[in-house]
This record gives C-alpha cells, structure tokens and sequence, in this order.
C-alpha cells in the first residue's frame, strides 16, 4: 500500500474524536517530551513525541552544542548539516521523532533576547546554512521544525505586539530562510507568537497559504506554546496542531506530585471557578510580560468539537489537518507501530568533538594586535565573573544539561604554564527558566570578587585573558547592549594594568567595547556549549577559528536601523518595520553608519590574498570565481564573501548585498580557485505586482572578508532580464 492510500486508510477509519486527538497536544505521560501527540492505538497511530533542541536535546543530559548564532558564524552549511544530523541521533536515542529547531528568526534587533538562538540578520546566509541543518535533523529520522514563523524579532512583548510590515520587507528579508527551510524538507514549521499586521501568525491564513500554496508545503504547522487565541479562526487560517494543548497544570503534572495531585483533584474545574485557582497567583506573581498567557488552553479541544458540531468549521477542515499529522507519521515510518523503539548508539565522545569543532569554527577572532596566538610558555591571569564556568547557553526553552563541560579556566589551565584566577566583580546570573530559589541563592553565595585583586594579577602575569559575558533569555530582551554590571570598568583596569590583555566576549550578539582600543585582541566565541574551555584554549593556542561575523556590531544601539521607539519595542503594541529591507548591514550602509565591527567581519593568523575575478552571467544567477591565496606560513581559514550592488532601479535597494559564500581551508602558501553561485532569486527585488523581478542592468560583484572589506570587483551586464 502507497503512503498517501495507507494515510487516506487510516484517516477514513478514525472518528471526529479520534481526530481531535490528533491535532491537539496533551501532557507527556513520562514528563520528558515538550511536545506530546496522544496518537490514536487502535489504528496503529502511536504517541509521537516533541522535543526542544536547537542548542541540544532538553530531555535529560545531552551534548550542549554551539548556540545557533556561533553556528551562523561558521557560514558553513556542511558543519551545520553535521551538526543537525548529531541533534537528531540523541532525539531518537530518547524516543523523540521531532526536533523543535532550528530557529530562523533574522536578527533584527541587536538586544533581542533569543538572538543566540538564531544564525544571522543577513537572510541569505540564514537560509544557507539554516536549509542545511534541517537536511541533517531529516536525514536521520527526525522531523526538523523550523521556528517562529514569522517576524518574531524580540522578545520584549512578543506574545502581544503587532508587527507592521508591508510585503516587500517580508518577503526579502523575513521569509527567505523559511522558504529555504521548506524546500530542504522541513516536517513543521511552528508559528510565532506576535501579530503581523493585526493577525496573531496562529491563524495568519495569507502568510500560512504562502507556505503552502507558493511553497509546497506538506509538513505540519504547530503552534508555539499556548501561542493559539482563536480555536476557529486558527483552524480555517491553517493551523494544524495546537500545542501543548493543555493547562500549565497538566502540562507539568507528570514532573510533579504536588501538581499531579491538583491535577487529578481539579478544585476549580469541580466548583464552576474560571480562571482556575491556581492560575491566579501564577499570572498575579509569576508571569512576566515575554509570556504567552497559558489560560485558556485547549482550543482544538472542546472548542474546536463544539465549532465542528455548530458548522462553524467545516469536518473537511479537520480532516485536511488529520491528513497531514498522518502524512507526518508515515514520513516517519510510525504508522501501524505500537510505539517508536529508541535509537540507543550515540557516540558521546564523537558529538564531544563535533561541538569541540563547531565552538572554534564558530568563534570570531575580532581584534588582534600581535598579542595572539599564544606561544605556549606565557603565564596567564584569567580574569572574569564566570570565567570558572562554561558558557552552556542561554534562557529559555533550549536550555541543556551537558554531558560534560569544561571552563575557560579549566581548558587555559591545561595549556599555560601557570595560571592564576580572580573574578574581579559580580558574577553574571546566567537566566534559566528552570532556577530554584535555592539555585539563585548558591550562585549570589560565590559571586563575589574585587577590581584590584584582578588588576594585581593581571600585572604579575605575561598576558591577561578576561572573560566576559552577557544574560540573554528567552521571554525579554536585554536592557541594553553594555556588558552587565562592572564588566567594563573590570576590562579597562585589567588592560591598564596589563597591554597584553584579551578579551573573550560570550555573548548573544553585538555588545559594546568601550575598552577596544586598550586591550591587545578580542575573541567573541557567543555561547561556546560544553567544549568552551577546550574550543578557547585551542583558538588562544594557534588554531585558526574561521568564524565571521553573522551580525553587525555596532558602537552603540542607535547605530542600528532599528533604533527609534516605533520600530523598537513599538508604541500601542505595534512595531513599525518602516526600516524596510533596510535591516543590520543594509541599514548601516544606507545610514553612513561607521560600525564597530561590519557585517562578515573576521580575523586570522593566515594572510589571503585575492586575484583574478571573473564574473558570468548564467541561466539562475550569477557565476563569480576567484583565485584566493595563503601567503603566511601556516594553515588558516577564510570565508570568501560575494556581495552585489544592483543597477539603479525604480525602487531604493541596499547598497549591496551578501549574493555567495565560502568556507575555505588553506595551507601554508595554498592557492586556490574558489567559486560562488550567486542565485537570481537574490538578485530579485519582490514587486507586490509582479513578484520576483530582476532589474535590468548592470550588476557589481565585490569579493572579499566583510560587507565593508572588499579585495576584488567585477561586474556583469545582465541586459533585458526576464522576471525571477
């Protein structure tokens, strides 16, 4: 029997309730899965389970890999497909067929809380490599989810606030990396929590028709987390499966006796009391404003049964819905088991060095006046809040417990001769949604530290390392791109006392550095996972990292085109998106802006050297080669970067934008001919009347290290241009 006749068997034997089941979330009996589909027993339709995991697994411990944004920093799609298919063998491993990533969102806002968890404000190079990580979570058996569709660009209010947005912006810049994500075989896509336009995304018919009718999308869309308003209108708008479907309280019931017991009790459900007891003091006292409100819940439950019942939504909806869960199933080759049996064979030490690879593959050499690499005999002071830590990841839903981690101190400690340590101030809270009182009252205990004390030891030792590092979560955005607390005055005390001083910035995305210009080198490794002492050491000690920039790093906030209360956070709940497709690099260019650090920006300890550019028209795009050579004396890393410049044209454009990219591996003296494909669709502007169109004309080519550093120009004369 055929998959889709084996779908249409099993979807014409199930009853409206038995459908139902099928498109609403329930409490996962063993309190492991974030996600949790009852199934349907007696057609052969088991459980299927959910899980978080764009930074690693959430289910127990697994291998705490790079976050999201140093993976973007790669630009490499081949390490991000390693990288997927390694996340997808430890969910199977722990029965769970979905993964809950990747997270595709453009890094819009510099302070967004949830930028770790996503790879670049540049759309191209997110749909490159975010399409690759999906092809390695579906090439072992796993679902990938691709998330949040659309426009979920901060955390600040972003279960309320409207984003303005015309087409054009949408379709250029926000949507590219889903459409990608599609066409590399995504299994769900999951909706945002914001508005667009005045619609929540849960029941956004326009832009979930565009997913499939324009896109082909057979996968399932599911609903972030009690991220559904309107059971009706999020059911005739294209959504497919609400989750988690249920109640906080049944949610995390089976984590809980106390809540199972409340639970099983149900005081308020008995006494007609709405809202519950229970959530009362919990929206009083514990919810902040990033989150959704989970009351009410169920929406494709009662009252999706009781619209089906009216005629307010037509059976064929639900069976559409129930089509595609089912289409989901037999992908993954469930149907017609009692339940999906574990993968047991993961190789932990291989995932070890698989993240050990993506954290110095990720990690951005910033500055560097000579100071690195470290020759091996210097004696170091590493200075730093949480420099005696691992910087895991951030708050939120992608949380991990590692497998093992190791230090900034513990892996410099294992190369240097010597090594001493002091905190210097505060240290940092590190925000987990899952801290006891108890775990805030152990950290305030050891989280002291003094200036002079460090400055002392800075000035003892050959160089200073300090570590520093900001608080990012999900739910809220961060108040501001400074360092926390005494951070900076830590930094411009220790370089004073010490020229020889690097900085290692863990951090989500752009921070200010008011001490740049005083320190010796700045290393920005982002939230490094379990390996951050190891990937540090090797980085300080000679490896050369390759990573660039995913993101601009401006000198302040207002350098960024989102500056302005009406772009960012919104007035009256609404979020104007007037910058258009004018977003990081785009905007700073147009702006005249002067960046700390530009877009694509990255450092080596290798010396390339570009020549002979060519540049060719082709059937679907363009064809840009050129010859890249190591002049140094040892191996290094270079990400060769295509940026294009249209021809003028009857609407504003970007000055130019990234077209191609590649990662290159060179040996000492290695020359190499490297080629870009630079697509027709990234040529294209989007016309609200003609769609995809191609202007004519002649375009410009710049290859080089950044948006703002080119080493070679060509151009190409494309003529009269049909549309894309």
């Amino acid at each position: 029997m055929g998959s889709d006749s084996r779908v249409e068997s099993v979807l014409d034997e199930l009853t409206t309730e038995e459908k139902l089941r099928l498109v609403r979330g329930r409490a996962d009996p063993t309190g492991r899965a974030t996600g949790f589909l009852a199934g349907v027993d007696r057609v052969g339709v088991p459980p299927l389970r959910f899980v978080d995991g764009p930074l690693g697994v959430r289910d127990g411990k697994a291998t705490a890999f790079p976050a999201s944004i140093a993976v973007g920093a790669t630009w490499d799609p081949s390490l991000a497909r390693r990288l997927g298919a390694a996340l997808a063998t430890e969910a199977r491993a722990k029965g769970h067929r979905v993964l809950l990533a990747p997270g595709l969102n453009v890094i819009r806002v510099p302070t967004c809380g949830r930028n770790f968890e996503y790879l670049s404000e540049d759309p191209r190079l997110s749909a490159r490599v975010g399409a690759a990580y999906v092809e390695g979570v579906e090439s072992n058996g796993v679902g990938a989810t691709a998330k949040h569709f659309v426009a979920n660009n901060q955390e600040r209010n972003r279960d309320e606030i409207d984003v303005v947005a015309d087409e054009r912006t949408l379709r250029e810049v926000y949507l590219p990396a889903f459409r990608a994500a599609v066409e590399a075989g995504a299994s769900a896509v999951m909706t945002a929590y914001n508005r667009v336009n005045g619609t929540y995304m849960s029941e956004h018919a326009p832009l979930l028709r565009v997913l499939r009718e324009e896109w082909g999308f057979t996968g399932i869309t599911v609903s972030d987390w009690w991220g559904t308003h309107d059971g009706v209108a999020a059911a005739k708008g294209g959504l497919d499966v609400e989750m988690p479907g249920v109640s906080p309280l049944d949610q995390f019931a089976p984590r809980s006796r106390l809540l199972g017991a409340l639970s099983t009790v149900g005081l308020s459900e008995r006494l007609g009391i709405d809202p519950p007891l229970y959530w009362r003091p919990v929206d009083r006292f514990l919810a902040d404003d990033g989150q959704p409100d989970p009351y009410p819940s169920a929406f494709f439950g009662d009252r999706l049964r009781r619209a089906l019942e009216s005629g307010a939504v037509d059976e064929s909806v639900l069976d559409e819905k129930v089509r595609r869960v089912l289409g989901l199933y037999e992908r993954l080759g469930a149907i017609g088991r009692s339940d999906d049996p574990p993968v047991r064979s993961v190789d932990r030490d291989a995932h070890h060095d698989l993240a050990r690879e993506g954290a110095i593959r990720g990690t951005v050499l910033l500055a560097n006046d000579g100071v690195l690499p470290l020759g091996g005999a210097e004696t170091l002071a590493v200075v730093g809040p949480n420099a005696d830590e691992a910087k895991i990841g951030g708050g939120g839903s992608s949380e991990v417990t590692p497998t093992r981690a190791t230090s900034p101190l513990v892996g410099l400690r294992e190369r240097a001769p010597e090594v001493t340590f002091e905190r210097g101030t505060e240290r940092v809270p590190n925000p987990s949604m899952f801290d006891t009182p108890w775990d805030t009252l152990a950290r305030r205990v050891r989280s002291g530290g003094d200036i002079g004390s460090a400055v002392t030891a800075a000035a003892a030792a050959d160089v200073a390392v300090v570590v520093v590092q900001d608080a990012a979560t999900e739910s809220e955005d961060r108040d501001g791109m400074a360092l926390p607390g005494d951070q900076d005055r830590l930094v411009a005390a220790v370089a004073d006392a010490n020229p020889r001083t690097v900085v290692v910035c863990r951090s989500s995305g752009p921070v200010e550095m008011p001490w740049l210009d005083a320190v010796g080198a700045v290393v920005q490794t982002w939230y490094p996972g379990q390996t951050d002492g190891e990937a540090l050491a090797a980085v300080l000690y000679g490896e050369d990292p390759g990573g660039r920039l995913p993101v601009t790093f401006g000198r302040r906030f207002a350098d960024y085109p989102v500056a302005g209360e009406s772009r960012y956070p919104g007035v009256d709940g609404r979020a104007q998106y007037d910058e258009g497709v004018f977003v990081g690099y785009r905007g700073v260019d147009r702006d005249g802006v002067d960046p700390l650090f530009p877009f694509g920006h990255g450092r080596s300890y290798a010396t390339f050297v570009y020549d002979d550019l060519a540049v060719e028209h082709a059937s679907d795009g363009l064809e840009v080669s050129v010859t890249v050579e190591n002049c140094s004396n040892r191996a290094g890393r270079e990400v060769v970067q295509a940026y294009v410049s249209p021809p003028e044209g009857p609407v504003d454009r970007p000055e130019r934008e990234l077209g191609g990219f590649a990662p290159v591996a060179l040996e000492a003296g290695e020359r190499r001919r490297v080629d870009l494909s630079v697509p027709r669709r990234t040529l294209a502007r989007y016309d609200e009347a003609d769609g995809w169109t191609v202007d004519a004309g002649t375009y410009a080519v710049a290859v080089g290290r950044s948006s703002r550093d080119h080493r070679a120009t060509g151009r190409c004369d494309l003529g009269e241009s049909p549309n894309a």
